[in-house]
């Protein structure tokens, strides 16, 4: 008999503690902190306003960014319009000397930095004090050796860059980090 009435307390207390959890509105395991009115997001295509910027650059920060939301949250995506909203553009797309080393009494680059810099303009139609504009930059390292052209043929590195600024605009979106 006490093994029963255990189990039936430990039932309950769980049972009151899913129900406040759940309750919240706004709480959620996966890391957000989204409204539970917010249903949908929406992001146009991220133009490409640096000079210096691979073609491909565009296509591949949008459909990336949309990938991550779509994965990270269960939001549904729409062409326009969205309870979310973001557009924004490329603003800097830079290839220069990091680490400068001195060889023989001759300084020159010990390693080169790729950074790129996303101006994305978030609207919260539910909130609008969630809403932002914002610059949101990365960067990663190459070998001097490498030069740019090498660079933009790697897409798996360019795409490193670019994951980190798509996880800070998911960060500052829809988990107020």
């Amino acid at each position: 008999m006490k093994i029963f009435v255990r189990r039936k307390f430990i039932f309950g207390l769980l049972l009151l503690l899913g129900i406040g959890v759940g309750s919240c509105g706004v709480y959620s395991f996966g890391g957000t902190n989204i409204d539970p009115a917010v249903r949908t997001f929406s992001i146009q295509t991220i133009s490409n306003n640096a000079p210096t910027g691979p073609a491909f650059l565009t296509q591949r920060f949008t459909e990336d960014l949309k990938d991550y939301f779509q994965r990270n949250t269960k939001l549904a995506l729409v062409p326009r319009d969205g309870d979310l909203q973001f557009e924004g553009a490329i603003v800097a797309y830079d290839y220069a000397p990091a680490a400068i080393q001195r060889v023989e009494g001759v300084d020159q680059a010990g390693s080169s930095r790729l950074t790129v810099q996303v101006k994305m303009r978030f609207t919260n139609t539910k909130d609008d004090k969630q809403s932002f504009e914002q610059v949101f930059q990365n960067f990663g390292d190459f070998p001097a050796t490498q030069d740019i052209a090498t660079v933009n043929n790697d897409q798996n590195a360019i795409r490193k860059i670019t994951t980190g600024i798509i996880t800070d605009i998911f960060n500052k979106s829809v988990a107020n980090w």
